[in-house]
């Protein structure tokens, strides 16, 4: 025609904005041309799709057979490998014999069938995908769908289409974002890689929010509470941009020992512009310092808002946000603390300390530290890339210690493969066996340059390991999953073992020194004056007359040394079977001090704070959901640091 119908104008135009229009074809040759013309068929003639109900409100089946409840978040959340159902209206009632329609989820960037990246999810037996379907209830004008994601498939966040089949192809609707859903790990899922066959285990490890980390040193055990949060308002998002900003393949976020790998390395600023800024000088001019931080909900919606690393952290820092990271996700995690942990530098599983002629520690030579205390992960999973039996705790740590593969990570290691000497394993087995296992070397340096070794210790390293105890407040010693009881015959079994796979210990038989020095423990407040006495010991039948090096040094719980204010070099003689006791010095901790000195200066409450004086401070906030928590505070001052407090706290459901 020369003139197009207006019907097939108006059809074109609907066809441009992408709407969906019901044609008949019917074509003509003309001479000048092929034409199309169209004639409209009623839409009752075919199923359409009318509305679609995600079910994800916070009291509806989904979210509370899930487990998601809360989540502080609008949209659906599920767990992978259950089933969850969402209810579709079409324009009439759904006839199985004739209509077909399957409901499609997509995840990245390019979705791909062969790449688990779309899913196409059919309502019939006959016709099925990776991800299971089946119509719930049919009723009317509405059918209730149940889905059940494959239990190994992405973790991640889905775009969600219902498409329809007609003789003139397939009509889909369009993205809704209220449409969206996420897929998380799934503990309780029987066929999930995470799951976890402990119900206490899992509500502690998946569902708690608070959590208390273990610091200090081996005799004298503090607290820092912990709010994880993993539950917050746009923590998931923040989680999963980590997985996006490490570049991490689409393909291996359902898999979690690649997941906790990428994101032991993420979770660090070291070499990818991770999530934190590592600060151990003291000096926290440009950020916040570690010890002022009491959840990890502010951390990551900063890192994932500005994108930028959040400055600083320390070893329990670290720890605190992979475990928000972990439960956030699904997978059963835990902050765990090891007593004198040793830091391998150079990779012979031993500490070596290094004297030189003087008896101080040579500082230049001697990389290998032992810290106070460490801060990592356990996470629970199964491995079978290893041997049946070391799946499991496995170690993750975020620390930026020493690199893996290139990278500043650590982890997964089997906490079996660590306690049966199993060192050869992945991921950085050798190098967890060594923070609890490794030998305490001394030697001394002559002028030639040559090593003599004076003191092996085997037993300081791994003193101790805790974590929390699920469902209370309590601590919990897990040293004897990491190691059989010093001496043992297991013990010795192990370490024989972990040599075969290059363990290089210390076998010296060095005489054993027949004087012992007595160090007191002491409880000094800070302002305090104290003397330091010493107690030499003589056990032999003779006289000794000892050469001692005393060395005093401020040093950090990682053991590197700040500054020595203090170094003596006594003679001390000593009768047979008897003891030399006497005060080395006293410690005067007053001085002159500028004028304004004795005040706390720069807290974060801007505020002045004189010596004995105290603030009251009113704070008024909304609680997200009832029950009990904690309440916790920092001050956070240069002049004092890790002043905080926690009080318990229970919310009623009119407090809301």
């Amino acid at each position: 025609k020369s003139k197009p119908d207006k019907r097939i104008i108006l059809g074109c135009q609907k066809a441009a904005r992408g709407e969906i229009i019901q044609m008949r074809p019917q074509f003509m040759k003309a001479a000048t041309g092929v034409f199309v013309i169209l004639s409209f068929v009623p839409l009752s003639e075919f199923l359409d799709i009318s509305s679609v109900d995600m079910m994800k409100g916070p009291d509806e089946s989904n979210k509370k057979q899930h487990r998601t409840a809360m989540f502080n978040s609008d949209y659906l959340i599920v767990r992978r490998g259950q089933e969850f159902q969402v209810r579709i209206s079409f324009n009439r009632p759904y006839k199985p014999a004739t209509d077909t329609f399957a409901v499609e989820f997509v995840i990245g960037s390019s979705p791909q069938y062969s790449k688990g990246t779309y899913i196409p999810v059919f309502p019939t037996k006959e016709r099925q995908s990776s991800w299971e379907g089946r119509v719930v209830d049919a009723a009317d004008l509405t059918v209730t769908m149940g889905v059940t994601p494959a239990a190994n498939c992405i973790v991640g966040k889905y775009h969600m289409y219902v498409a329809v089949k007609t003789p003139f192809g397939i009509r889909r609707t369009r993205w809704d974002k209220s449409q969206d859903l996420y897929v998380l790990f799934n503990p309780w899922g029987p066929d999930d890689a995470v799951f976890l066959d402990d119900e206490s285990e899992r509500q502690e490890c998946v569902m708690t929010e608070m959590g208390i980390i273990y610091h200090g040193s081996y005799d004298d055990i503090a607290e820092r509470n912990w709010n994880y949060g993993q539950f917050n308002y746009g923590v998931l998002d923040a989680c999963l941009y980590i997985m996006d900003r490490s570049d991490m393949p689409i393909t291996n976020r359902g898999d979690p020992m690649k997941v906790t790998r990428k994101a032991s390395a993420m979770l660090n600023s070291r070499d990818d512009d991770g999530v934190l800024v590592g600060n151990w000088s003291g000096d926290y001019t440009y950020g916040v310092a570690p010890t002022s931080w009491t959840g990890s909900t502010d951390i990551l919606l900063t890192y994932a808002s500005s994108k930028m690393p959040v400055s600083f952290a320390q070893c329990w820092v670290y720890a605190a946000v992979f475990n928000t990271f972990l439960r956030c996700l699904g997978i059963p995690s835990r902050v765990v603390t090891n007593f004198f942990s040793a830091h391998d530098n150079d990779g012979n599983l031993k500490t070596d300390i290094i004297l030189d002629e003087s008896g101080r520690i040579d500082r230049v030579r001697t990389r290998d530290t032992i810290w106070n205390y460490h801060c990592w992960n356990e996470c629970y999973m199964s491995r079978p890339d290893l041997p049946t039996g070391f799946g499991g705790w496995q170690v993750v740590d975020a620390t930026p210690q020493e690199t893996s593969d290139g990278m500043y990570r650590c982890g997964p290691a089997s906490v079996q493969a660590i306690k049966h000497g199993h060192i050869c394993f992945p991921f950085d087995a050798a190098f967890v066996f060594a923070e609890v296992n490794s030998d305490v070397v001394f030697y001394t340096r002559s002028k030639d340059g040559s090593l003599e070794p004076v003191k092996v210790n085997r037993t300081h390293v791994g003193r101790m390991v805790l974590t929390k105890t699920p469902g209370d407040v309590t601590r919990r010693d897990i040293t004897d999953q990491y190691k059989f009881p010093e001496g043992s015959t297991e013990e010795r079994t192990v370490l024989e073992k972990a040599e075969q796979y290059g363990c290089g210990r210390d076998k010296s038989d060095l005489p054993e020194a027949d004087v012992d020095l007595v160090l007191p423990a002491m409880e000094i407040s800070v302002g305090d004056d104290f003397e330091l006495s010493l107690e030499f010991v003589n056990r032999s039948g003779e006289r000794r007359t000892v050469d001692a090096y005393i060395n005093g040094s401020v040093v950090y719980y990682t053991g590197v040394t700040s500054s020595e204010f203090l170094f003596s070099n006594p003679t001390v003689t000593i009768e047979p079977n008897k003891s030399e006791k006497g005060v080395l010095i006293c410690f005067l901790t007053g001085g002159n001090l500028k004028k304004g000195d004795a005040e706390l200066r720069f807290c974060v409450l801007q505020v002045l704070i004189p010596g004995n004086s105290s603030l009251t401070w009113t704070e008024y906030f909304i609680p997200q959901r009832a029950g009990s928590s904690r309440l916790m505070a920092s001050l956070d001052c240069p002049a004092l640091r890790q002043v905080y407090g926690t009080a318990p706290v229970t919310i009623g459901d009119r407090s809301l």
